[in-house]
């Protein structure tokens, strides 16, 4: 079976990689340490299609060493064993192995455990791909052996070069306007590009290669993984985006979610969690229009609650701001994290019985609705906190 445009398409050395100049550029300091032969174990953290893997072969070949490969979706600690065995015959001959792991972040605590005494002792020099963030997904002590390298996304340019490469390489006519759609859709990703791009000309036969075919091959791509990073990076940008009262901005990053499948309820919970947190009682519809919406997408679900979130946005945007409940519950939780459980006072306790009354609990408590100004000026927290005021600066 042939393989995929993009992997015939791969270069073998450094002259036919394309992106990533700040890494691997001519005085960039990947290439500088290829030259001396000096590779450190790394991290590759960068999205999909932007030239990890194949990076990592081009540096094994560059230096001549055994390039030795794992997938962390499919294989684990005994593929490790096979490897690192093979890797310290390769050192008693003075021969490097590098060890590339497929979206490491897919390995346990345990797994990348294994890894740290043969990086550590110069056995392999780890590589490792991945499209989380390594603060979260790789543990501390790897992570503090290794050198991270941030990739980028393809520019709409570079994609186009090498879709130019493929065309000449296939023996096929591609226009300069369906190049920069491919490009457009590719969204950075240069593997998606070519291999979609295979498709296309196989669907158009021999037809001429147009846009709408394009469209046909590519359908809809948007990255975005609902555990992952991009996840929580795009609902901070909801959230920030509404507390900046930028409703087109909250607007945007809602949908993009739900174009990529994102379950509305999800985006409804935190849009309720806002109506609390940033504007609380300087609009008290907030909540209660909030929580409608909620329910609305509960209901109906989607595509029809779309335009319900997106009317909650551009509500809570243009709401008036106000975060006294968010630090009164921030300053509570401090004070009953550092004080415990601290005693009600004892004017303020239940006396059902002859016996708690007669120790105190009730005594001297003032009924406000008695009291002329229905306000008394009893103190309601324990003596530790007394005098305190979680409001203060909201008045």
């Amino acid at each position: 079976m042939q393989q995929p445009l993009a992997s015939r398409m791969r270069p073998t050395s450094l002259v036919g990689f394309v992106g990533q100049q700040e890494i691997i550029g001519e005085n960039a300091p990947l290439t500088k340490l290829i030259t001396h032969n000096k590779v450190p174990s790394m991290v590759f953290w960068g999205p999909p299609g932007t030239g990890k893997t194949t990076l990592a072969e081009i540096i094994a070949h560059e230096v001549s060493a055994d390039f030795q490969r794992l997938s962390a979706v499919t294989e684990g600690k005994d593929a490790l064993k096979k490897i690192i065995s093979t890797a310290q015959k390769n050192k008693e001959q003075e021969r490097q192995t590098i060890l590339f792991i497929d979206e490491i972040h897919r390995w346990n605590k345990a797994q990348q455990d294994a890894l740290l005494p043969y990086v550590e002792n110069g056995t392999i020099i780890l590589i490792g791909a991945t499209t989380e963030n390594p603060s979260f997904s790789i543990i501390a002590p790897l992570l503090s052996r290794t050198r991270v390298f941030i990739f980028k996304e393809h520019t709409p340019e570079a994609i186009q070069t090498k879709l130019r490469e493929a065309a000449e390489h296939l023996n096929v006519k591609l226009s300069s306007d369906v190049s920069t759609y491919i490009s457009d859709l590719a969204h950075g990703d240069l593997r998606f590009a070519l291999n979609s791009f295979e498709i296309a000309i196989q669907i158009a036969g021999k037809k001429t290669l147009t846009k709408e075919i394009v469209e046909v091959a590519m359908q809809r791509y948007l990255r975005y993984d609902k555990n992952g990073e991009e996840h929580y990076n795009i609902i901070s940008a909801v959230h920030k985006s509404l507390r900046s009262s930028n409703a087109t901005a909250a607007v945007y990053w809602i949908v993009r979610m739900l174009e990529a499948g994102e379950d509305p309820l999800y985006i409804a919970r935190r849009l309720v969690r806002f109506a609390s947190e940033d504007i609380g009682n300087a609009q008290t519809n907030a909540l209660l229009l909030a929580n409608q919406v909620f329910q609305t997408c509960k209901n109906i679900g989607m595509p029809e609650c779309g335009v319900a979130l997106v009317q909650l946005a551009e509500y809570l945007a243009k709401a008036p701001k106000n975060n006294a409940a968010y630090n009164a519950y921030q300053q509570a939780v401090s004070d009953v994290k550092k004080y415990g459980a601290l005693g009600v006072p004892l004017h303020l306790r239940n006396a059902p019985t002859a016996f708690m009354k007669d120790i105190g609990y009730g005594r001297g408590y003032e009924y406000d609705h008695d009291l002329t100004s229905k306000k008394s000026e009893q103190e309601c927290l324990p003596d530790e906190l007394k005098g305190r005021n979680y409001f203060t600066d909201s008045e």
